[in-house]
């Protein structure tokens, strides 16, 4: 007998907004018109885009700082022009990058309780783009490399460690690019565009893996992200303006393996992925629900699941990392929900009625450490993420320091060699600038001594000259200096004089004279 309901552990997930006062009121949410999330989310803080008057910035929050939020709270505000998307590193959870309309990319390091001054300085600005960028996405397993693209056309792939541009992608979108994701060990990229097409990219040898024109036949934006199992799920508009969700196999993109019409709505669908339940969550911008389905072997490989719906609309939304969700309440995930002035968290429950850690809602999960450096990735080595288990819950390891060589200036921490340095050591070895500001006192007082020595021989001569014309003028000579100075003091120039009485060097440098 053929069952009529298909047996799923995530049939019966259910959401829930959190209450009032776990909410963020009172938030300025940035009303751009480019179609990203505007928010990110870790197991420390959430990050909102805001609205700011002369330039770009974005709001950082620890996680319990929930309730109304001060209009003086303050912000990350070093872009010249709106800020249009935000991504927290995966490997630090006190590193965050951002794109922003002035055609730079910045990351920023927070402190580790929250900002208590606003930010304006980075400590990494990555220039190359001509035009505003609109995507940033760190790499899912190697250390500090992160992408961006813009809407001049290009990718391009930065080592963040020296805020330098180690693979630009030219010449392979002609027109703007939507989306750009990582599949799972970072070997490739998927990217939507303008144009319609979706392409599989391989960075590192610059070249297209697999490409389908007309993924989506609507002319309103695409998104493709990559699946665990290597298939490319895009979300789009048919040519009647219909919502679509769609699956591809990277090795034959002539046709979909299969396509889900949904809904009419002009809302971009955002997908968030979570690679351990292979469930897929569906949140249109504008809307005011948010669609789940599960993505399995078996036809028709994509399952709907669920509807959470609400009565206010969604202007973005954030999405928790599996290792900052409660385990102990079955939470399978977690997202902040932006209204126009608040953003509201919403927990994803599967019901259980036992108490004890549930192994199959709970694999082993992507951790914080990375398993490449950056240089091991761009000399082509890959690596898988490193698994932890949530058994006991996460413990927050300590972050790796952060360093950014070209501006040599940044430790998460005290550096090392600092702390191992001792006071005395480090007042014996003066740094550069204190040495050239010694130099040039010393300067200035060779300077002073010499110009005191060349006065004193100029009022010798005009001393004899003073002899000479006294007698003839009717006028008594003039005494000799030698004669007229009090016993036992040395003889001084009149130029000496003058410079002891206006000079802060005081009488020393008269007597040098």
């Amino acid at each position: 007998m053929k069952r009529v309901v298909r047996c799923s552990k995530f049939r019966h997930v259910f959401g829930q907004p959190v209450k009032n006062d776990q909410c963020y009121d009172d938030i300025r949410v940035s009303r751009v018109t480019w179609d990203s999330a505007l928010c990110t989310v870790n197991p420390k803080f959430v990050a909102i885009i805001v609205e700011a008057s002369g330039g770009g910035a974005f709001l950082v929050l620890p996680l319990h700082k929930s309730g109304r939020i001060d209009k003086a709270y303050p912000t990350v505000c070093g872009h010249k022009g709106p800020v249009l998307d935000i991504e927290w590193c995966p490997h630090n959870d006190q590193v965050i990058a951002s794109g922003s309309e002035d055609c730079t990319v910045m990351v920023w390091l927070i402190p580790e309780n929250g900002l208590v001054t606003p930010m304006a300085e980075p400590v990494g600005v990555l220039e190359g783009h001509s035009k505003r960028v609109g995507i940033v996405a760190w790499h899912p397993t190697a250390h500090n490399v992160l992408l961006s693209a813009g809407c001049d056309n290009q990718i391009i792939i930065w080592n963040v460690g020296t805020c330098e541009a180690m693979i630009t992608l030219e010449d392979m979108h002609p027109d703007i690019i939507y989306s750009a994701c990582w599949n799972r060990n970072g070997s490739l990229i998927v990217t939507s565009c303008k144009d319609k097409a979706v392409r599989v990219i391989d960075p590192r040898k610059e070249t297209i893996i697999a490409e389908k024109e007309k993924a989506h036949e609507g002319a309103r934006p695409m998104r493709a992200i990559f699946l665990a199992d290597g298939n490319v799920l895009t979300t789009g508009f048919s040519r009647m303006s219909e919502r679509q969700l769609a699956l591809w196999n990277p090795s034959n993109m002539e046709e979909a393996i299969t396509v889900h019409e949904m809904d009419t709505s002009n809302g971009v669908l955002l997908p968030f992925y979570d690679a351990d339940t292979n469930v897929v969550y569906l949140c249109g911008k504008g809307d005011s629900s948010i669609r789940y389905f599960e993505i399995t072997d078996e036809c028709p490989y994509v399952h709907y699941l669920n509807t959470f719906g609400s009565k206010e609309p969604q202007r973005g939304m954030g999405y928790m990392p599996k290792r900052g969700l409660d385990v102990n309440k079955c939470e399978i995930a977690r997202f902040y929900k932006l209204h126009e002035r608040k953003c509201e968290p919403i927990v994803m429950t599967v019901p259980r009625k036992s108490d004890l850690f549930q192994d199959d809602l709970y694999p082993d999960t992507a951790g914080p450490e990375p398993a490449l450096e950056a240089e091991e990735w761009f000399d082509g080595k890959n690596g898988d993420p490193i698994l932890i288990s949530l058994k006991n819950g996460y413990v927050p390891v300590k972050n790796r320091e952060f360093k950014v060589v070209k501006k040599n200036i940044l430790d998460s921490k005290v550096t090392k060699n600092s702390e191992n340095s001792s006071p005395a050591n480090r007042s014996a070895s003066p740094t550069p600038s204190i040495v050239s500001i010694l130099r040039q006192i010393a300067g200035c007082l060779h300077e002073v001594v010499c110009r005191c020595c060349s006065a004193h021989s100029l009022t010798h001569k005009l001393r004899g000259l003073l002899l000479l014309w006294a007698p003839v003028a009717g006028r008594p000579a003039a005494p000799h200096p030698q004669h007229s100075r009090p016993p036992g003091t040395r003889p001084m120039c009149v130029s000496a004089v003058l410079l002891c009485n206006n000079n802060p060097l005081g009488s020393g440098a008269g007597e040098t004279c």
